[in-house]
């Protein structure tokens, strides 16, 4: 789709088709979409699980409060961020040194800058980053969900913490939010709601 087209469509569907299969095939080509998403100092902290058992979608929507719409979504997706991202910072710049892009010294300077700056912030602030991070991932998710054709919507109103166990997350992780993704069942959408005009939103200085 084009950009404006593509804004313009995705909505945050309610209510899926039900029964309709997604498969990794189909989730493969929109990760590889979101791997050039922005994160701090590029250390990538966002992770997914999805969930397409029904069994383990059922459990997924008691932590959900039973919301009807994970039951009826062809695949819940569960974003995650890790707040201790920096300890990766030597893997991730393997590649950029056996290049020669960069020479040893200055991967190790951003090895120590990178574990000075969070660990000097403390717990609060990597919590922030990674929420910070997990949530400009998945909004680039959505959007590629949508260029491919499937319908998103993200939620808040779960239990964190049963979710966390029920699928073995790590508690370096936050849990940023979840994604029910599948075809919408567009007799049953919204009116989308009042937006702000621009100048109610937006000051210059």
């Amino acid at each position: 789709m084009e950009f404006i087209e593509l804004i313009d469509k995705r909505r945050s569907a309610n209510n899926f088709i039900e029964g309709v299969q997604i498969t990794e095939k189909d989730l493969e080509p929109i990760f590889k979409d979101i791997m050039l998403a922005p994160s701090s100092f590029n250390l990538q902290p966002s992770e997914y699980i999805v969930v397409m058992d029904k069994e383990m979608k059922e459990k997924i929507r008691e932590a959900a409060y039973n919301q009807y719409k994970v039951h009826s979504a062809s695949a819940v997706i569960i974003v995650t961020a890790d707040r201790q991202a920096f300890e990766q910072t030597e893997r991730l710049h393997q590649g950029m040194l056996a290049l020669g892009i960069l020479k040893e010294f200055e991967v190790q300077e951003i090895i120590e800058d990178n574990w000075k700056f969070y660990e000097s912030r403390g717990e609060d602030f990597k919590k922030e980053d990674a929420v910070r991070n997990g949530s400009l991932s998945a909004m680039l998710f959505m959007l590629a969900a949508k260029n491919r054709g499937w319908d998103t919507c993200p939620m808040i109103g779960f239990d964190q913490e049963k979710v966390r166990e029920l699928l073995n997350i790590p508690h370096t992780h936050e849990v940023v939010l979840m994604i029910t993704i599948g075809k919408e069942k567009e007799e049953s959408r919204r009116l989308r709601g009042y937006r702000k005009p621009v100048g109610e939103f937006v000051s210059y200085f």
